[in-house]
């Protein structure tokens, strides 16, 4: 038996065809807010309206936030021997330097409309059709990426397309304030501060967002415990001392500390990668998994018998025994704590019994099976020592003797 030591386990995520696909996203963006910026700038020209320059200038500060957000797409994936870890809160800095640049619009915005001198847009059918466009083309593409960036988990995308709904309402905006451009209340001038509070509004949760990764805030308590119930599906793992989280773009960084009822180094080490595949599975966007497992400091040991009958007779089978006795021996006393007769639930089985049998005896907690036959080489045997089941031959007839043999033993 290897002493058990910490076992420190990860393996990186390799960027693919998903990232590609991302940057696609990225390009995307920037065509659309090249278009967005062209419709508004000839409407703005036409109708002399100041939401509506406020509106483009909200899709030029956009465009550049739209190449912000390709170039950290880009970056993101990247490692290096200075940044082993990789460069994935690129992903963030991007969605925090989108809410600096929301915020300017809203100050430009608000500044057009409490200090630019009054004036009355002209307002004619192709005038309102433009502004139905610019809002029609952010409602269709802000739908399809906030999918793709949910899907991808990338702040960038989720951030990028949370813009653009502000866009719709912006623009919404906008096209009631020249439908009612001849209304006594300066209709315009309202559009322009109704638009420098939404968009200020969203800014903050980005920028909120964005902060809580940067400043390695834990992942959401509902992750964490979804991660401790897939470790603790593992039978061989005794107790979950802890378990952190991280987020890094789109990905997400796990720690663990664990206590295993297996002693030998080179079992952990296969359990600890098991462990990190199971969560893989169950946790989309893992980056990193890294286990640190230690003994299981035994104060008791907990002993399944198969029975013959509940009176406590021994059974020569095992698969076929129809009861199992669990007894629970306190160590430094050698006192029986617990001891419970159970009906075998899988007597009635056909195929693979004995299989199932030990996989229900792990799940039971058992540290030691006592059989009157010779297991080695069967399922059962190679079943019960994954999970670090120890397997006795006894040669006593009754419950009560196998347990006074053991007392003596240990």
């Amino acid at each position: 038996m290897s002493e058990l030591s910490e076992a420190p386990v990860s393996r990186p995520v390799r960027a693919g065809s998903e990232d590609m696909g991302l940057e696609r996203w990225g390009w995307y963006s920037i065509a659309v807010n090249v278009i967005l910026t062209g419709i508004n700038l000839a409407v703005a020209m036409a109708s002399g309206s100041l939401a509506v320059v406020a509106e483009m200038v909200h899709n030029l500060v956009d465009l550049l936030a739209s190449v912000a957000v390709l170039v950290g797409l880009k970056l993101s994936t990247r490692k290096s021997q200075a940044f082993p870890y990789g460069l994935y809160k690129v992903e963030n800095l991007v969605a925090a330097g989108l809410a600096m640049m929301i915020f300017f619009t809203a100050y430009e915005i608000g500044k057009r409309a409490l200090l630019a001198s009054p004036t009355s847009p002209v307002v004619s059918a192709w005038v309102l059709g433009g502004v139905a466009l610019s809002l029609l083309i952010p409602f269709i593409f802000s739908f399809f990426e906030l999918q793709a960036g949910e899907r991808a988990n990338s702040p960038s995308l989720v951030a990028d397309a949370k813009e653009y709904r502000v866009h719709v309402l912006t623009s919404g905006v906008v096209l009631l304030a020249l439908i009612f451009h001849r209304s006594p209340v300066p209709a315009d001038r309202i559009a322009a501060l109704v638009i420098v509070i939404v968009i200020a509004y969203t800014g903050w949760e980005l920028l909120a967002d964005s902060m809580r990764v940067l400043l390695d805030a834990s992942l959401d308590a509902d992750t964490l415990a979804h991660i401790q119930e897939v470790i603790q599906a593992e039978p061989t793992v005794a107790r979950v001392k802890w378990v952190t989280g991280r987020n890094a773009g789109r990905f997400r960084f796990v720690e663990a500390g664990l206590e295993l009822r297996v002693q030998d180094l080179a079992r952990a080490e296969a359990i600890s990668h098991r462990i990190e595949e199971r969560i893989r599975d169950e946790v989309p966007f893992v980056d990193r998994v890294l286990i640190h497992v230690e003994p299981l400091a035994r104060t008791h040991l907990r002993y399944a018998v198969p029975l013959a009958d509940p009176g406590g007779e021994l059974s020569p089978h095992f698969g076929e025994a129809p009861y199992f006795a669990l007894v629970t021996i306190h160590l430094p006393d050698h006192r029986i704590v617990e001891q419970r007769v159970i009906p075998n639930p899988y007597l009635q089985v056909s195929r693979a019994k004995g299989i199932q049998v030990a996989e229900w005896l792990i799940q039971e907690k058992a540290d030691v099976v006592l059989v009157k036959e010779v297991l080695q080489g069967k399922g059962p045997v190679y079943a019960l020592g994954n999970a670090g089941v120890e397997v006795r031959i006894t040669q006593a007839n009754t419950l009560s003797d196998a347990m006074r043999d053991v007392q003596v033993a240990t």
